[in-house]
């Protein structure tokens, strides 16, 4: 009896497939009307099957960037009047694209949105206190915390507290760091009213003070103050706190200048600020003279003591331009413009300057290293390791063919040195011993966490160890790293330290070894995060915003910085639709 064959091929169409609602909000894909095809929102193109892998590998390969170009917090630190302006916008492009009934239809329901300062402010007011939820969740998991702090004042003189909290987010898999709160001091700002802002700031959060390993500050007397500092005031409290003087902080007063340096350093300030800052006509005619000589650039820069990387970028466009300012500084006629001439025309004081700017290069380098987001404690004093290793070579190559300051060997032609800067050399040598000979993570302990194979002195490791967790035995750190010596698969992983002690090594085998890194990767390297959230408060509270309150101002930040996410379904769910009038 003859029968059909069975088609072979797979029919997509008679599989009933379903388009999914949650594939607008999570690839931006929609299913037009009577069509079977998938479009894109952001190119307009389709995808030939309706299945979550076509649409998410579009999204993927196509608009991977989209999330971090166009997220959908409010970070971008504009007014809440601004919302407003978005609707004018909208309107107009409703104007410029549609026609008839349809561009009426289209711009009622536009005027229809809510996007008023008032509303705004609700809107900010969800969101942040969703996000505070979802970070103290994080934190009840998390089995420590560190934390860094630091206070600065906004444009208003107004003295802010800032603490961020830094813990391993088991869920996500990796290290967080979040704004902790952002706390207005009151009058003073001495170690007990830190103190109290901050311990008041823990109760709010939920926080044990146990629960804190960690604490890094900028070094102020109020914070590491002997007696009545925030330091003390938290170890009368927790004995077991590690606290610590922000890396970066330290390598900058390492740096400071002495003497005959100091004097030519702030000469070049003075020449600096009396061309640029001194008549808004001798600029520009600053500016105009770069630009018809054909410079390499058309300014000088201005020294601001308070950011890191100034002194060296001053420093590097001045001896850039020295030629062309000489000139320009002939044609002046003033005591002032002659005295300048002098300085640059003087060998000894402009050998200096070569120097100077050689080797704020070289500072300024290391400090670009210790900048950054998620770092860790063991990334940044390797590399200050590195470069108390630079030091010594250095001072050596001072003495032979100076390949490591160009600008030295320009200006000496390679002929005798007017000064000994050796001496400058073994006084940043012994500086970098000073702060950091004391830190509280010994080299042992710093090798283990970037490579627990490399470990030979494992007792020197153990007592290491204990001295930053007293919780810890001996006995088990030295036979678990044995163990994890002797672990052949490990031994053939490829990867950071991070992902190495969080997803490789296996807990059960190794339990004491693996808290203990945990513990030093959660902590804070240095201050950094703080001082990048300060420009942000005061980009968010400018002169245009003085009257932002305190507490929309806190989460004003906590939109701009936090990793989390807003859980937008949930939040609309909760909320009734107002239209617009």
């Amino acid at each position: 009896m003859a029968c059909s064959k069975p088609d072979k091929k797979r029919k997509v169409d008679s599989e009933n497939r379903e388009f999914k609602t949650e594939r607008t909000d999570s690839y931006a894909f929609v299913l037009p009307v009577g069509s079977t095809k998938p479009m894109c929102l952001i190119c307009n193109e389709t995808v030939a099957i309706v299945k979550s892998g076509n649409v998410k590998r579009h999204y993927d390969s196509k608009h991977g960037h989209f999330d971090h170009n166009y997220p959908l917090k409010s970070e971008h630190k504009k007014p809440f009047s601004d919302s407003e302006i978005v609707k004018e916008c909208m309107n107009e492009i409703a104007i410029a694209l549609f026609e008839g009934t349809q561009k009426d239809d289209i711009i009622q329901k536009i005027n229809q949105i809510s996007l008023s300062d008032s509303t705004a402010v609700k809107r900010t007011e969800v969101l942040a206190e969703d996000l505070l939820d979802q970070m103290k969740s994080a934190i009840k998991k998390a089995k420590c915390i560190s934390l860094a702090l630091d206070e600065s004042t906004d444009n208003t003189d107004n003295a802010q507290l800032l603490v961020f909290v830094r813990f391993f987010d088991e869920e996500k898999g990796e290290f967080c760091e979040d704004v902790l709160g952002l706390t207005a001091l009151h009058g003073h700002t001495r170690g007990d009213d830190i103190y109290e802002a901050l311990i008041q700031m823990l109760r709010d959060r939920e926080i044990d003070l146990k629960h804190v390993i960690s604490i890094a500050t900028d070094g102020a007397p109020c914070m590491t103050g002997r007696e009545r500092g925030l330091v003390a005031r938290l170890r009368a409290h927790h004995p077991d706190l590690i606290a610590y003087h922000c890396i970066i902080h330290q390598m900058v007063l390492c740096a400071s200048l002495e003497e005959k340096y100091a004097e030519v350093m702030t000469t070049v300030m003075r020449l600096v600020n009396f061309l640029r800052a001194s008549s808004a006509l001798q600029h520009r005619l600053l500016r105009s003279f770069l630009t018809e000589v054909n410079a390499e650039f058309d300014d000088l820069l201005l020294h601001n003591n308070v950011r890191w990387l100034s002194k060296g970028k001053v420093l590097e466009r001045f001896w850039t331009l020295r030629k062309e300012l000489e000139t320009f500084l002939l044609d002046q006629k003033s005591a002032k413009a002659k005295q300048f001439v002098e300085f640059m025309q003087n060998e000894e004081k402009m050998e200096i300057v070569a120097f100077l700017s050689d080797i704020t290069s070289h500072l300024n380098d290391l400090n670009m290293k210790l900048q950054g987001k998620n770092n860790t404690v063991c990334n940044l004093t390797s590399a200050v390791c590195a470069f108390q290793k630079k030091l010594e070579l250095f001072k050596c190559d001072l003495q032979q063919d100076l390949l490591h300051f160009p600008k030295l060997l320009n200006q000496t032609a390679g002929t005798h040195h007017h000064h000994n800067h050796a001496e400058f050399l073994d006084k940043l040598i012994k500086n970098f011993q000073t702060h950091f000979g004391d830190f509280p993570l010994g080299k042992q302990v710093l090798l283990c966490m970037e490579n627990p194979f490399l470990v030979k002195n494992i007792a020197e490791f153990s007592t290491e160890a204990l001295k930053i967790c007293p919780w810890a035995s001996a006995a088990s750190l030295q036979s678990e790293l044995i163990e994890l010596q002797e672990n052949l698969a490990l031994q053939e992983s490829l990867c950071d330290p991070t992902t190495f002690w969080t997803k490789m090594v296996p807990a059960a085998g190794v339990p004491s070894l693996q808290k203990v890194a945990l513990q030093i990767l959660t902590m804070f390297p240095s201050t950094y995060c703080c001082e990048s959230a300060f420009s942000t408060m005061n980009m968010v509270k400018n002169k245009y915003r003085s009257t932002l309150s305190n507490e929309h101002l806190h989460q004003c930040l906590r939109l701009a910085l936090t990793p989390f996410m807003p859980k937008f379904k949930e939040l609309v769910a909760q909320k009734r639709c107002h239209f617009s009038h």
